[in-house]
């Protein structure tokens, strides 16, 4: 059987091909608040800004294009065992070759009832308010929002805990619950982190830091992977 290498991504690896995230601004995002455009209270209180922020969003991805990091992550599947596991809304690891990924907050290009998540409906046009699902519900975007819960993160850490290598690429870690899918690796799991700014904070015996920007790093991680007689034995 071939090495299982899951992945954490975060927005730092859609970052070069041109998505931003609130992080890089201060605590905005696009210029606004998260609190404005990201939470079960604002979609209460103004879903028509809610549905045009999110509209613009999908606009923005729909553009983008994967970069060489969403490309090697998928060429290594040539090797491995490639589960991904990324923060991130677009599907820019999908159209890169990734067959096997896991988007723990949810999908920019899915819609869902605002009463019953497991309505759930592909949508590539822009969404509108009086737009309904079959239950008869608002549809809002398939987002999983600051303060709702991460549905999936049990199973995201079901998976980190069968890794034989685990990278963690383009995230800060600092966003929970999926900063801690670090505690959910086995000891004698390898651990590489690939961020331009490693956290002071994380550390661990026996993380690989590539401080790096996403496309650099996974050219770098992608030598030493190969290079490594315990993952590659022909080498």
């Amino acid at each position: 059987m071939r090495p299982r290498l899951v992945v954490l991504s975060g927005a730092g690896i859609s970052a070069e091909s041109g998505l931003r995230t609130f992080r890089d601004h201060d605590g905005l995002w696009e210029g606004y608040a998260i609190e404005e455009v990201a939470t079960p209270r604002a979609w209460k209180s103004a879903p028509e800004r809610v549905l045009a922020f999110y509209n613009e969003r999908r606009r923005n991805v729909a553009s983008a294009k994967p970069n060489s990091a969403h490309e090697d992550l998928a060429a290594l599947e040539q090797f491995f065992e490639v589960r991904i596991i990324t923060q991130n809304i677009d599907d820019l690891h999908e159209r890169a070759g990734s067959s096997w990924v896991m988007h723990l907050h949810g999908q920019i290009f899915r819609m869902r009832s605002e009463f019953n998540p497991s309505l759930s409906f592909e949508v590539r046009e822009d969404m509108f308010m009086g737009q309904l699902a079959p239950d008869g519900h608002q549809l809002r975007p398939d987002i999983v929002w600051f303060e709702e819960p991460v549905p999936l993160i049990e199973e995201a850490a079901h998976e980190v805990a069968q890794a034989d290598i685990f990278l963690v690429i383009g995230t800060s870690l600092v966003v929970y619950p999926a900063a801690g899918l670090l505690h959910a690796v086995s000891p004698d799991t390898s651990i590489y982190l690939i961020d331009k700014k490693i956290p002071a904070g994380v550390s661990r015996n026996g993380v690989n830091a590539i401080e790096k920007p996403a496309t650099q790093g996974m050219r770098a991680f992608t030598e030493t992977l190969l290079g490594d007689a315990r993952w590659n034995p022909g080498r």
